[in-house]
């Protein structure tokens, strides 16, 4: 057993080392291509898919918008709006006790009538968060009157492909880089898990840069996390888990609080934010990680910080995932551990069908195994490097180079076989011929001892012929034919010369008793364009004829005539042999007629063996040349690929 195992592996080291580097060369390039960043798309787009693919969700009762349309606008007949109504819309919403309000409208600058009064509302009210823009480039700054605790950021960084998948929590200040500051999220989640849960915020465990509230530590984006390569980290970022569904929040319009068309429930103890819905305000984020969109392929902004706050406090309330991803030298060995199982599907399979239904079940395992890790525990694990190398590596390089080493092997094998045939078609035609005739004679007491002792040595001298011949074949790359007779034929002569020379050699053979006794003798072989025939089609064609006259010879007893015709008719060809002889005496199969069979089958045409009347025997092969010869093509592009990797 342990012999059989040693066997087996040192059989398939040589293999392996000629096929499978192709195979880990196309994995150290994906991996190369990936750390140069070339593949961050395609993974940016496989990770909005699977956010898009999210089974829907039900509509976050915790975070309200608050959004001021294009009617409003119209109503209210100014843009920006007046500071008067933004101050009523803040008053109306206190009385139904929400937990924090964030505006998401800059507040800078005073937009009369109302700037008084606005300025009231935010001195009265500890649960209202303004917003700044803390960034370069159109720095803004926050509203005058509220403090830095009731202050919030909404800067948001783009990908390079113009979407948005980061969300960033808190950052030095650039004028001050002691201070830090935080998002408008981030401070509107923070006072909802305080007020609700009692739940503050602290450094991480796991990681001290990161954030934590309670048990949940806000997974930190850094410059390599999952597709992404060497991407600006600056301060405490965040992947984006979107909520998914057609309705992800309750949008109320300011005309709906204008006219009390709210339950009071929708904004007691939640989180309210007011910005811009409106398409004329321009405030939009690009993102494909969301379907069934009122704008395509975009969200108003106010709704992209509703989807980052309401991540935190799900995640720490409901435990909801948060996206994180596996260190870099996890994703590596798990890029390379793939690599390496399509190269040994390619040696496995070693047949196109099942090498492409071995990748394409494997395929859906791996994305069916991501999405699941994905939506289940929040893990974005690299698939598309991965997808790449099972493509080309899987379906393509390494299966192809196993398959060219499998034909190769085939095609010693076959060649062997052939080798063997054709020795064993020489010895039938020469030596055993001899043999059956001296045999024949021994049977019935007709030969004396002289006459045996001839025979013998000619036996043993045809032997030798045939061995010598085979020593020089091997050596030799003419391609050459020796006959039962002795003779030897070139068969880069054309067919048809070389049917005469097996003809009229085989006719002169004195160890055929019934060649002797006919008198007529008929033979006509119509040239055939070389293009349609190759060496091998040759030597087979010769042997049948040859086969077919040592038939005649052996068994056409009381034969007279003999007529051996080769013509062409309707784009075939017909090679047939015909005596008046006795007759078939028997129709079990010998060696010779399943060869007949074999090289019909191979020339894609037809062979019979057949008793015609009144007596005599037809043995017939036809083929058609035009189908021979494009099948005869095709054989020899994958002839000269085999070739090539036998170095030949």
């Amino acid at each position: 057993m342990l012999q059989k195992i040693v066997h087996r592996i040192k059989h398939e080291i040589p293999i392996w080392r000629g096929a499978a580097l192709p195979g880990i060369a196309l994995i150290l390039i994906v991996i190369f291509i990936r750390l140069n960043g070339s593949l961050q798309v395609l993974e940016w787009m496989l990770l909005d898919t699977f956010l898009k693919m999210r089974p829907s969700e039900p509509v976050d009762k915790e975070v309200v918008i608050i959004g001021i349309n294009e009617t409003d606008i119209k109503e209210i007949g100014k843009y920006p709006i007046p500071d008067r109504e933004i101050a009523t819309l803040i008053e109306k919403i206190q009385s139904y006790k929400p937990i924090a309000i964030g505006l998401d409208l800059f507040k800078d600058i005073p937009v009369e009538p109302g700037s008084k009064e606005l300025r009231q509302v935010f001195k009265n009210n500890k649960n209202i968060i303004g917003i700044e823009k803390l960034l370069n480039p159109g720095k803004i700054s926050p509203p005058p009157n509220l403090s830095t605790e009731q202050v919030g950021f909404v800067d948001i960084i783009s990908d390079k492909d113009g979407k948005y998948r980061r969300y960033l929590l808190a950052t030095p200040n650039p004028d001050n880089v002691q201070e830090h500051k935080s998002s408008l999220s981030l401070r509107l989640a923070e006072a909802y898990l305080l007020a609700k849960k009692n739940i503050t915020i602290d450094n991480g465990k796991h990681n001290p840069k990161a954030m934590r509230f309670g048990s949940t530590e806000l997974p930190l984006f850094d410059s390599n996390s999952g597709g992404y390569v060497n991407t600006d980290s600056g301060g405490i970022r965040i992947l984006m888990n979107f909520r998914n569904g057609k309705q992800r929040f309750r949008v109320l319009s300011l005309d709906d609080i204008k006219t009390d068309q709210v339950n009071p429930a929708w904004l007691q103890d939640k989180i309210v934010l007011i910005g811009m819905t409106a398409t004329s305000a321009g405030d939009f984020f690009n993102t494909s990680a969301i379907s069934d969109l009122e704008l395509n392929g975009e969200i108003y902004g106010v709704e992209y910080h509703a989807h980052a706050t309401s991540q935190i406090i799900h995640a720490v309330i409901n435990g909801r995932p948060l996206l994180k991803t596996w260190s870099d030298n996890w994703e590596y060995l798990w890029i390379v551990t793939w690599g390496f199982s399509s190269i040994v599907i390619g040696r496995l399979t070693q047949s196109g069908w099942k090498n492409l239904f071995a990748v394409g079940a494997i395929t859906i395992c791996l994305v069916g195994v991501s999405y699941l890790l994905f939506i289940c525990w929040g893990w974005w694990i690299p698939v598309a490097p991965v997808l790449l190398i099972l493509v080309i590596n899987g379906v393509g390089l390494s299966a192809f180079t196993f398959y060219r080493h499998d034909q190769a092997l085939k095609f010693q094998i076959k060649e062997r076989e052939r080798t063997i045939e054709h020795t064993f078609t020489i010895i039938h035609n020469g030596p055993l011929q001899t043999l059956a005739d001296a045999l024949s004679y021994l049977r019935t007491q007709e030969l004396p001892q002289e006459k045996l002792i001839l025979q013998l040595e000619r036996l043993n001298h045809e032997i030798r012929d045939i061995g010598e011949f085979m020593k020089t074949q091997a050596l030799s790359d003419k391609h050459i034919l020796r006959l039962g007779s002795g003779l030897i034929l070139d068969l880069k002569n054309p067919i048809n010369e070389l049917f005469y020379e097996v003809y009229t050699s085989t006719l002169q053979r004195k160890d055929f008793k019934y060649l002797s006794a006919i008198r007529a003798r008929t033979r006509c072989f119509e040239p055939i364009d070389d293009k349609y025939l190759n060496i091998e089609d040759k030597r087979e064609l010769c042997h049948f004829l040859e086969e077919s006259l040592c038939n005649v010879g052996k068994h056409a007893l009381g034969a007279k005539r003999i007529q051996v015709i080769g013509k062409i008719h309707d784009e075939c060809y017909s090679l047939s042999v015909k005596d008046n002889g006795c007759g078939i005496d028997s129709f079990s199969e010998s060696k010779g007629t399943k060869q007949c069979k074999d090289l019909a089958q191979r020339l894609h045409g037809t062979f019979k063996r057949e008793s015609v009347s009144p007596k005599g025997t037809l043995c017939e092969l036809t083929w058609c040349l035009k189908k021979h010869k494009k099948n005869h093509l095709q054989i020899n592009s994958v002839y000269k690929i085999v070739l090539s990797k036998l170095g030949m």
